[in-house]
């Protein structure tokens, strides 16, 4: 592949725009299942990088800054998939019994084209006049680098594509021998505790090890904590002093008791956690807003066309009146969510209370993401912090203007406009994270910082032609868990904790029903672990952080979930530092981390086109071809059979990049 060039280097192209959007298109579906299931999603930039590079070497003309634009655009669909935390919500309040396209599409798109436009004069203060450290943007630009400027890098560029395509091969099978009932679905064991009872359950999903190995150890061990507060702790202590309905086995007695009332504490753990995070940015942010109105007022007053091409934006003009212009199908899009409803009457001020929403709370939850992003990484941002304060706010403010006919069918109307406008919000912030993580791996290859943030929004508009069709399906073939399901075949529903969450929380703040004395207890506990991690990184110099966030995650979500993340962290772990000891280790660990992107892609993939043949077919289980094996047996085989497949792709990784030429 070509070097960079300084002057003007190949970037937005044709074969660049196609590449990205099929990137695109692929990893948004496996998100949006994915982000369903447990609740997370994956940054898609490194894996769509090697993608990209592999693919396009077959072209001597191409760049490093052509093969940027392939994971600027690819990257909108590791963030744009997080509406899904929010959006089922409708669904699960019975506000939607199926997902319409326009309302979701558009939601998805204004949001996005938003985040691109609020963080774009941030880009000098946050980014290019910034020391923060943006983990993934500079990893992406590493891995850029290394697989565009050396023989070496061209080797491990290809493996690293046949590493991705091992990975969803192997996830892909694995998930195929739970669906045809040849091995169990989850591996699990329940057990009395005195007159209480607790146990643990894990998935048998390798996207779920995957998505631990690529988290790191640091939220692994706050997990597996939150683990051990969740089920060897809080679920015992319950259980005890409670009562068993009669008959009720040591399963449904523990499980029931956390789906009441230990994952409310869950919930308040992850509340105050997050506002506390959110909290602690303040200053920074602000600090940084500073920074990059000071640094526009010096451009305009300079002459904008000395600047040189690593320094040119969108213009100033075109940024405003996009903003100004988005406002209108936002103005649109939520009115029609009224029209027709009990709040009809009442469509002028909640669309204009709506759109001020939008338009303020979008721009200070895009600088607020957009500096997480720098800080911590997209993949860390405590998204969760912003859907919770983004419904709190959108919630009471809706309230305001119509307490006046609250009511039982206004409350839900209210609910479900107050959800809309939420995810909106929330497009927004994901994407102006993603924006100014792109902008730092964009400098660091001498890319056109204009040019990005066009292909950011070209792959803002293709990731929203995904989301509501994938979206639908998933909801017609499996339903979530909560709502009414009329349309749902299978009888196992989808958890979408983070968007069960919200609209709990919407219910809470609207209709006064939120049971506040287990989200005290747990915002208590949340101060409590706030505290533990201060002391820890205070004492270790920082190398030390028990993350209150990823702890109320581990206790807000079905151990099903986090159990096996754990695992992936640890055996992650354990990986990295094995191969830190070889001569080609930080290769092999490349190579790891695309492998396990590949598990998440694969597997979820994988569901959406089972999800696709429940739907035409009608049944619920369409490939199962026994129901002979005992649920002991199939759990070891599961145990036997997934340690078989992580073993050999670790041990692929390591012979692979020992042939990787010096």
């Amino acid at each position: 592949m070509s070097q960079p060039s300084l002057s003007n280097p190949k970037e937005i192209t044709l074969r660049g725009i196609v590449l990205g959007i099929v990137i695109t298109l692929i990893f948004t579906a496996a998100q949006v299942y994915l982000g369903l299931k447990v609740g997370l999603t994956f940054a898609t930039s490194i894996p769509a990088a090697v993608i990209s590079m592999a693919l396009l070497s077959a072209f001597k003309d191409a760049t490093i800054q052509e093969n940027n634009i392939v994971q600027t655009i690819a990257s909108a669909a590791g963030t744009l998939a997080s509406v899904i935390f929010v959006l089922p919500g409708l669904l699960m309040i019975g506000w939607w019994a199926k997902v319409p396209f326009w309302p979701t599409f558009g939601a998805c798109a204004v949001g996005g084209v938003l985040g691109v436009m609020y963080t774009m004069p941030l880009r000098r203060a946050l980014v290019s006049q910034s020391d923060l450290p943006y983990p993934e943007g500079v990893a992406a630009a590493e891995v850029l680098k290394v697989g565009t400027q050396s023989r070496s890098g061209a080797q491990e560029g290809k493996a690293g594509l046949w590493a991705v395509i091992w990975g969803s091969a192997c996830s892909a099978a694995f998930a195929a021998f739970a669906a045809m009932k040849l091995m169990a679905g989850e591996v699990s064991t329940y057990f009395r505790v005195g007159s209480g009872a607790t146990g643990i359950g894990a998935s048998s999903s390798l996207a779920l090890v995957g998505a631990g190995h690529l988290m790191g150890i640091t939220v692994g061990v706050a997990m597996g904590a939150g683990l051990l507060i969740a089920w060897g702790v809080l679920v015992p202590l319950l259980t005890i002093t409670g009562t068993p309905k009669e008959g009720m086995d040591a399963a449904g007695y523990a499980l029931g008791t956390w789906s009441t009332q230990v994952r409310m504490i869950g919930a308040g753990v992850i509340g105050s956690a997050a506002i506390i995070t959110l909290g602690t940015l303040v200053a920074p942010v602000i600090g940084g807003l500073k920074s990059a109105l000071e640094a526009s007022r010096r451009a305009k007053s300079g002459d904008g066309s000395a600047l040189p091409r690593q320094e040119q934006d969108l213009p100033v003009f075109i940024v405003g009146l996009v903003t100004l212009v988005s406002m209108v199908p936002a103005g649109w899009l939520l009115a029609s969510f009224l029209q027709g409803g009990v709040l009809e009457s009442l469509s002028v001020p909640l669309v204009a209370v709506g759109v001020g929403y939008i338009l303020i709370a979008g721009m200070l939850a895009a600088a607020v993401c957009g500096y997480m992003a720098g800080l911590i990484g997209s993949s860390n941002s405590p998204v969760s912090g912003i859907a919770i304060l983004t419904i709190l706010g959108a919630a009471t403010s809706v309230g305001m203007v119509a307490r006046h006919v609250m009511g039982p069918d206004t409350s839900q109307a209210l609910i479900a406009f107050a959800l809309f406008v939420t995810t909106v919000v929330l497009a927004v912030a994901v994407i102006g994270n993603d924006n100014l993580q792109d902008l730092k791996t964009g400098q660091l290859v001498d890319a056109t910082p204009w040019k990005q943030q066009v292909g950011l929004i070209i792959g803002v508009f293709a990731g929203s032609m995904v989301v509501p069709p994938v979206l639908e399906m998933l909801n017609h073939a499996y339903g979530f868990a909560g709502a009414p399901n009329a349309n749902a075949i299978s009888s196992q529903p989808l958890a979408a904790p983070q968007a069960l969450l919200i609209s709990t929380l919407a219910k809470g703040v609207i209709g006064g029903d939120l049971p506040w004395n287990l989200i005290g207890w747990g915002a208590l506990l949340g101060l409590g672990l706030v505290a533990v991690d201060f002391t820890l990184k205070s004492v270790s110099d920082k190398r030390l952080s028990l993350p209150p966030l990823g702890v109320g995650l581990a206790i807000y979500l079905p151990s099903a979930v986090t159990a096996p993340v754990v695992v992936g962290a640890v055996t992650g772990y354990l990986f990295d530092k094995a191969m830190k000891k070889r001569r080609n280790g930080e290769a092999a660990s490349r190579l790891g981390v695309l492998v396990m992107s590949g598990f998440i892609v694969g597997e979820s993939l994988f569901n959406v086109a089972l999800a696709g043949l429940i739907v035409l077919s009608g049944t619920g289980e369409p490939l199962a071809v026994t129901d002979a094996i005992s649920e002991s047996v199939g759990m070891l085989i599961a145990l036997a059979i997934g340690t078989a497949m992580v073993t050999w792709l670790y041990r692929w990784c390591a012979s692979s990049a020992d042939k990787i030429e010096a």
